[in-house]
């Protein structure tokens, strides 16, 4: 006896007899799915070809808060607008304190204090990977990408490492990398 398991699809109404199947509603949400991706890539397409592709949008309720920020500690000041470029357009980075010592030849103190200032006043947020920190700036500060795009934010990251973080061991030759076909 294979008999369907049906869901109401009609926001919870269980007088309106509007039933579908599981399988039907895994299509529907499939579709609904690939939709959102399909618009993601669009506008992530037009943003790569449009004149402010290189812009993120400030939000100028934020300005007082900004100056305040110029005027308490230049070096925050500093760290954020770091952050501001170096940012995907998704709002993340992902780098060490170190990467942001050298890029601003600053102090690991001063990056340290920095960075808790920033986040303290909700500037950024920072979550830990490994030993090094993603950094998210506030998106109601500023964006990085369309304003439709909001739900996306914290969810990809720009990474980088600085020269003296790399390995300088690590090789790879080009012509021992080699194709696998694969059978579908």
């Amino acid at each position: 006896m294979n008999q369907d398991i049906i869901v109401n699809s009609n926001g919870g109404n269980i007088y309106t007899p509007n039933i579908i199947s599981f399988e039907k509603r895994q299509i529907e949400l499939e579709k609904i799915e690939e939709k959102e991706e399909k618009q993601r890539q669009l506008n992530e397409r037009l943003r790569k070809n449009s004149p402010f592709s290189n812009f993120y949008q400030f939000n100028r309720d934020f300005s007082k808060q900004m100056i305040w920020l110029a005027g308490k500690n230049a070096k925050a000041h500093q760290i954020l607008l770091f952050l501001l470029d170096q940012m995907d357009s998704y709002n993340a980075l992902m780098c060490s304190y170190k990467v942001i010592q050298e890029a601003l030849g600053i102090s690991e103190s001063t990056a340290k204090r920095g960075i808790k200032l920033l986040k303290e006043h909700g500037f950024i947020g920072v979550y830990r990977s490994g030993s090094s920190n993603i950094y998210a700036v506030n998106k109601n500060l500023a964006w990085g990408s369309w304003g439709t795009n909001h739900k996306y934010a914290k969810f990809e990251a720009k990474i980088i490492i600085s020269e003296s973080e790399q390995s300088k061991d690590i090789q790879i030759e080009c012509d021992k990398v080699k194709q696998v076909a694969i059978k579908e």
